[in-house]
Order: structure tokens, then sequence, then C-alpha cells
């Protein structure tokens, strides 16, 4: 009898390292796979963003509940031949936002001075071979016309959704389409039923949190605070002083990462996470239309705790200052160089 307990004590014992060992291989695999599609930009944190935080998400609800029932049915269509295709959420996003900027998602019939040969809820021209006067008029035409030319173009699910419009349509106003962003992802949310169209759930905004400051962010956070004090100077690329893009540049090229010299540039120069993810030695961005990465004015360091290092501006030496991810210019998304 004594035998067949230790036994049974033994297999229990065996059983439970199974099942923690298990138990650890999955929480790392998920770990391992979350940060792999961070990495990988299967996070798209342009989509949206959801964190409430922000003000994004209340303001395209905000502007959903203005559409007419007859733009709110476009969209639909616009969604519906994206599932139809197979296209993942960001197709639609791209198409609505530039069905919106085009058209307000109404179906044209008519030209107009700038434009008296365009068509249809993407203004495409019928003298330009998008396809003729009739078929540009026809919404599944031009719905389906508009997915066929945005799935040729290169890396299009890599491009922020309003880039990716102006690619396809070639607009002389190629930021206009920014601005519908927070719109057209609280269509996806809605209207789409996607819960999470920007694929920046739970599991891959974890492991954003728990990514460690590699050694590059170090070396660029070190550098950054050796030139507190020193003056912002426009257009300062050091060592005397440095503008708020001259100081970021300098000190991420210290660490081997070389950026754009321009805020609005440097925006486009890495991964990007929600901000309110923020790791030290992130970038974090200031806008006038938070929605529109070309009115992109200052940039900063984030270093932890509700903090950043920065160049200001005019009169104010380069320091330290607590910083909110709701600071009333603060753009969604963070920017993390390197990665």
């Amino acid at each position: 009898m004594r035998i067949w307990i230790i036994v049974g004590v033994a297999l229990g014992l065996v059983c439970a390292l199974v099942l923690v060992v298990v138990t650890v291989t999955t929480v790392v695999s998920t770990q391992q796979q979350a940060l792999s599609l961070f990495r990988m930009g299967s996070c798209n944190a342009a989509i949206g963003p959801w964190a409430d935080a922000t003000g994004d998400a209340a303001a395209g609800e905000g502007k959903v509940s203005q559409l007419s029932v007859d733009q709110r049915g476009i969209a639909a269509q616009i969604i519906k031949i994206g599932k139809d295709r197979q296209l993942p959420p960001l197709a639609w996003q791209i198409a609505i936002q530039a069905g919106m900027q085009e058209s307000s998602l109404t179906n044209v019939t008519h030209g107009d001075a700038a434009g008296p040969d365009s068509r249809g809820i993407f203004q495409m021209r019928f003298t330009m071979g998008w396809g003729t006067e009739a078929q540009l008029e026809d919404p599944n035409y031009s719905i389906n016309k508009f997915y066929d030319v945005l799935t040729k173009i290169p890396n299009w699910q890599q491009l922020r959704p309003g880039d990716a419009a102006q690619t396809v349509e070639r607009s002389a106003f190629p930021d206009a389409y920014d601005k519908w962003e927070a719109m057209a992802a609280a269509l996806i949310k809605t209207v789409g039923d996607v819960a999470d169209p920007s694929g920046c759930g739970q599991a891959v905004q974890a492991a954003a949190m728990v990514l460690p400051a590699n050694q590059a962010a170090a070396k660029a956070i070190a550098y950054a605070q050796l030139q507190l004090g020193k003056p912002y100077i426009w257009g300062g690329n050091g060592p005397v002083g440095y503008d708020c893009s001259g100081l970021v540049q300098q000190a991420y090229l210290t660490a081997g990462i070389q950026l754009p010299r321009v805020a609005a540039d440097q925006y486009h120069a890495g991964a990007m996470l929600p901000v309110d993810q923020a790791q030290p030695g992130d970038l974090v961005f200031l806008a006038t239309d938070k929605s529109n990465p070309a009115t992109i004015h200052h940039v900063a360091m984030y270093l932890g705790n509700h903090q950043i290092i920065e160049a200001q501006d005019f009169g104010i030496p380069i320091h330290i200052r607590p910083f909110s991810f709701t600071e009333a210019e603060v753009v969604p998304q963070a920017v993390r160089p390197g990665v």
C-alpha cells in the first residue's frame, strides 16, 4: 500500500510539473507571438486609436453620428465588398477615408470645375482609364475598382491609411485623407462589427508594455540627458544647442540609428504603438490637428513615469518635464525608433 501511495504522489508531482511547464510555455509563446505581431506591423496603431484617453475614438463616433442614411449605406457597401473579397479591415478603412474625402461617401453622377470627368464615390476619371462613365457611377464597380488598385500597391498594408488612399487617388491634397481616420475606424468597428480593427489588442499591448528599452534607447536617453540646460536653437544639431527634432536625431545617432531631421518625418521612422503604451526612449509628438500627421510641430523623448525630455522653444533650455498622454495636442501614436 505504502509503495502505491509513493507512486501516486510521484505521478501527481510529475503531472503538476508538466502543467506548470505547459502553462509557462503557453504564456511565453503568447507573449512571443504578440511581440512578433507588434514588430511585423500587424498591430497598426494608426487605425483608431481606441484609447479613450486620446479623445479620438469619441471624435470618430461623433462624426459617424452626423452621417446620413445614404452615407452610412455607402460605408456599409464598402465594408461588405471588402469582407466578400477577404480583405482586412485596414483596406476598408482606406477606402472609407478615400470615399469620404472625394465625395463625402456619396455616389457622384456629375463632375465639377476641378474634375468634369470625375464620377462615383472615389471621383475616378473616365477619361483616365478607370472605367466608363456608367461603370464609375455603379458603386459596386467603383468599390471593387478601388480595391483592385489598392491591393496592387507594394506594401500597402504597411502604409498609414491616408497615405495608402493618396497612393490610389493621387490627389493634389495628399494629407487630406488623414482627417477621416478616426471616423473610418469607428465605422469599421460598428458597421463592420470588428471589435479591434487595429490589431493592437490586449495581447499585443501587453507585449509592448513588457518590451524592455533596448540598448539603443538607453544610449539615446543618456545622450539627451547630457544636453540638459543647453539652449533651444532653431535648426540646432548640437553641440551648443538643439531644436526638438535635432535633439532626438542626435541622441539616436549616437546609438547607431539614423532618424530624419524633421519631426513630422520622424513620426514615420519606427514602429508605431498607442501612445499610452510608450516606453523609455519612444518618441511622442504634438500636432495642431492630432489626426493629421502633417501638422506635427514638436517631438520629445519619453523617459517613463510620465516624463519627457525635450528642446521645447525659444528661451527655454533643454529640460525634463511632466507629461500626460491626455495633453491637448498629443498625437495618439508613439514611435519606437530602430524597431
